[in-house]
């Protein structure tokens, strides 16, 4: 049934919280919105929560967390999803999709959050769009949605002037904003990584750019998909999509392709590093080598020398001179000086 706006003596437009806990406390809420006015309210069953369904304007149904089978069937129940559709909505390893039903359009994406730690970190949400209500399923407790959520409170935009479907596509370009900052904080650590490419040489900097790269990986199986998902939706012929959206529609999909092309920059960045400090590794260690080398190259004539006054033949005119030792220590220097001269006139030192 329909619910009037509370009248606290606040004015027209304003977002009301009604009981003393915001949504992001508790696991069920639900908005009411129109051109005029908006207020939320939040519920411990689903029965409450329905009881407060906006019949004359938008309703947003948001439920936080997957851990209560019996309100999720209860709440699929009343509003005819599919069992399939419960069954996508509790799977939260689903790759983002979209399909159309009868009376609904069923979305998966993928929010995206940075952990400075451990960098992104990724929330199934699950949106189900109807003719006048959007339902959101989050994966874990909490309000990713806040800036949607004031919006709606102090009227920004258009969103109280658009139906249901402009809501679902505000939730997707919010999720999708939160993309880029993400790719932001990848694209400084990987400007890092590219700093100390050719100093690096240790396993230490190979095993972080390799926790990267699987960084880049997981969020290109997410955002490629959405690419998909977002022109099925263009492509879709349903008046749960109006024509009015389109252009929205078509404003988000070009988001996505410049963060899927991100990502793919990002990946050949990351070839680009490898390769970079394996061949700077590579050339230290020629230059390990060719002293090494070098070394051992002014060694070789010296250890002849010693290798023929250390036989142990009885008649050796030099062993019986009393400077022989001196003149023997004098010509070894000499040979090392002189290959020494040798090398550097060739450039090889």
């Amino acid at each position: 049934m329909a619910v009037e706006r509370p009248d606290l003596g606040l004015p027209p437009g304003s977002l009301v919280y009604v009981g003393d806990r915001k949504p992001t406390e508790t696991s069920l809420s639900v908005i009411g919105y129109d051109p005029i006015g908006s207020w939320i309210k939040t519920a411990d069953t689903v029965e409450e929560l329905l009881s407060y369904r906006n019949e004359a304007g938008i309703t947003w149904i948001n439920v936080n967390g997957l851990n209560d089978m019996d309100s999720l069937s209860k709440l699929a129940k009343t509003y005819c999803l599919h069992n399939l559709t419960l069954e996508d909505i509790l799977n939260t390893e689903h790759r983002p999709k979209v399909e159309e039903f009868e009376d609904y359009l069923f979305i998966i994406a993928k929010a995206i959050t940075w952990n400075e730690e451990k960098g992104p970190e990724y929330e199934q949400i699950s949106i189900v769009l109807t003719k006048n209500t959007v339902i959101t399923f989050q994966e874990h407790p909490g309000d990713c949605f806040d800036t949607i959520r004031k919006r709606i409170e102090v009227n920004a935009g258009r969103i109280r002037k658009m139906g249901s479907d402009y809501l679902a596509y505000a939730l997707l370009d919010s999720m999708v904003d939160d993309y880029f900052k993400t790719l932001d904080q990848l694209g400084q650590r990987l400007e890092d990584f590219e700093n100390q490419a050719v100093d690096e040489t240790g396993r230490h900097f190979l095993k972080q750019l390799q926790q990267v790269k699987q960084q880049v990986l997981a969020l290109r199986r997410v955002i490629w998909p959405l690419r998909e998902s977002i022109a099925t939706l263009q492509r879709l012929e349903t008046e749960l999509i109006s024509e009015e959206l389109h252009p929205f529609l078509k404003d988000l999909y070009d988001n996505i392709l410049q963060s899927a092309e991100t990502i793919e920059g990002y990946r050949e960045l990351i070839v680009s590093i490898m390769e970079v400090n394996l061949s700077s590794v590579s050339n230290k260690m020629n230059e390990v080598m060719k002293v090494l080398t070098i070394i051992s190259t002014i060694f070789i004539p010296l250890t002849f020398v010693v290798g023929v006054y250390g036989m142990n033949f009885k008649f050796m005119p030099e062993l019986e001179h009393p400077l022989g030792y001196p003149i023997t220590w004098s010509v070894m220097i000499l040979i090392a000086l002189g290959m020494v001269a040798f090398f550097k006139r060739r450039h090889w030192l």
